[in-house]
């Protein structure tokens, strides 16, 4: 039952013997002065590189609309936005699960608002059963994931949980529901579960007592009492951002230990570079193997099965000649290509899957990502542009991020072309002399390509620790480019083949 669990949610919130019996010009005194340090604090915000996510839910009647209007009042809305998430529209409907709310997240120094969150759509399918609880467990489990992943990147997330019992709850919504005063807060709805409120209240109880750990805690405030309820509210949020503004660049928590360990494998070495198809078996290849990825992706579309491309690999080892082999076999109107880069000052204000999820294809459709994620492993670690726990973290975020993915019915194959450093050196220099492709090598090339043991070394860890049974690597060997083109569209095919139910795959030796 919740009440187990509201003892000890509700010892978070203190003071609650302090704003009992409350005058109404002791409240406003208090109020006011707890409105003016909000106003400061979230000024000095601003300066932090951490985000705020305030979550409000909680029982029928408690207020938690009212709630939200207050703290409009109380903070800037220049640095605020409020969410409901209370219709899953078309768009969200057609992507992952969690896509909604990674295109919620605030920006550095901003608040954001979630009017229920990831917890409502988890509460109603935990009441009408459409989970199990083994089921509701492996959900709340991945929202923990969540939201320390956010909070290890500076995040600061503060969930409230405004209560009534079941007799305070009735009270409350026979008054908006007066027959002489009618009032549209009190919807049908809320009387539908207000009539089995100990079923709510289980369900409630384990949600919440399974989703409140020290990064996140979940702040239980008893709501009978409006006064009450507003000032514990605003005493949280006054003494958890003046936290923040304290601490500025600081994390709120330590960062997880990680379970990274060097795979210590060469898998590049087993990727064959003498395979190899003539001119002639290339272009009745290409016209075939297109012909055959052309129709799938049509078939893919007309059962809103989306597609996601990876494509990763050395300097000069074939993934644009690739990607436009794919393409060439798809209409436009299905696809959209997303090369990545650094990212630009917007993308730095989240995390850095912020972008990637940002990009992910509705159904029946597909994103081809010319670099990806992946950059986070690689360059970012390789270059120093993340810290060691920053990168050796991202191989289980990454990981869970594809489960997302996957987990949604689209198809995700990930790419690396393969070349040896004699055939890169070969390219460079026939970039050099081609004027055409001149603009094609730059003077990081070149220090990349000081640095290939190191890479070599980030590749294989990525393959090893990020090649799950879901989502695993092709290795594209990539010498011979006519021989890497044939055999990234036939992996294509093949996966598309199998998503459809028509598995008659070949490999490009049949």
């Amino acid at each position: 039952m919740i009440e187990d669990f509201l003892k000890a949610a509700l010892a978070l919130s203190q003071k609650e013997d302090h704003y009992r019996d409350l005058t109404r010009k002791k409240y406003e005194k208090l109020l006011n002065r707890m409105r003016s340090n909000l106003a400061k604090t979230q000024f000095r915000l601003q300066e932090s590189s951490r985000p705020v996510i305030l979550v409000i839910t909680g029982m029928d009647g408690a207020g938690k609309g009212e709630i939200i209007t207050l703290i409009n009042e109380w903070l800037d809305p220049r640095l605020l936005d409020t969410h409901s998430f209370w219709r899953l529209s078309e768009e969200a409907d057609q992507r992952p699960r969690y896509w909604r709310y990674w295109r919620a997240l605030p920006t550095r120094g901003h608040i954001s608002i979630w009017f229920g969150g990831w917890y409502e759509p988890l509460l109603m399918e935990g009441i009408s059963a459409a989970r199990s609880r083994s089921g509701l467990d492996d959900e709340m489990e991945h929202i923990r994931h969540q939201e320390r992943m956010l909070c290890e990147d500076g995040a600061l997330i503060l969930k409230f949980w405004f209560h009534l019992s079941k007799t305070e709850q009735r009270q409350r919504l026979e008054h908006l529901h007066r027959k002489d005063k009618p009032n549209w807060r009190a919807m049908e709805d809320d009387w539908s579960r207000h009539r089995i409120y100990p079923l709510m209240s289980e369900v409630t109880g384990h949600i919440l007592e399974r989703t409140s750990s020290p990064p996140t805690p979940w702040y239980a405030i008893p709501s009978a009492d409006r006064l009450q309820r507003n000032l514990m509210l605003a005493d949280i949020l006054d003494r958890s951002l003046e936290e923040v503004v304290r601490e500025k660049n600081g994390k709120r928590i330590p960062a997880s230990k990680s379970d990274y360990q060097p795979s210590g494998r060469n898998i590049l070495d087993k990727v064959d570079l003498t395979r190899a198809l003539s001119q002639d078996e290339y272009r009745s290849l290409l016209i075939e193997e297109q012909s055959r990825l052309h129709k799938l992706f049509w078939e893919a579309c007309r059962r809103e099965i989306s597609t996601i491309l990876v494509f990763e690999g050395w300097d000069a080892s074939g993934k644009g000649g690739a990607i436009r082999r794919v393409t060439a076999a798809i209409d436009p109107r299905l696809y959209r290509i997303v090369q990545t880069g650094p990212p630009t000052t917007e993308e730095h204000g989240y995390h850095y899957l912020w972008r990637f999820w940002r990009d992910l294809p509705r159904d029946g459709r597909i994103t081809i990502f010319d670099r990806s994620w992946y950059g986070r492993v690689l360059v970012e670690r390789v270059e120093g542009f993340a810290t060691t726990g920053e990168w050796q973290r991202a191989y289980s975020e990454i990981n869970r991020f594809e489960r997302e993915i996957r987990r949604h019915g689209t198809v995700l194959l990930k790419f690396w072309l393969h070349i040896s450093q004699d055939k890169q050196m070969q390219r460079f220099r026939s970039r050099q002399q081609t004027p055409h492709k001149q603009h094609k090598i730059t003077e990081e090339d070149w220090r990349n390509r000081e640095r290939w043991k190191d890479y070599e070394a980030a590749v294989n860890d990525m393959i090893a620790l990020t090649g799950t049974p879901g989502a695993p690597w092709t290795l594209i060997a990539g010498n011979n480019k006519r021989y890497a083109r044939i055999q990234t569209i036939r992996t294509i095919c093949r996966a598309l083949e199998t998503a459809l139910g028509s598995d008659q795959g070949r490999s490009v030796g049949d």
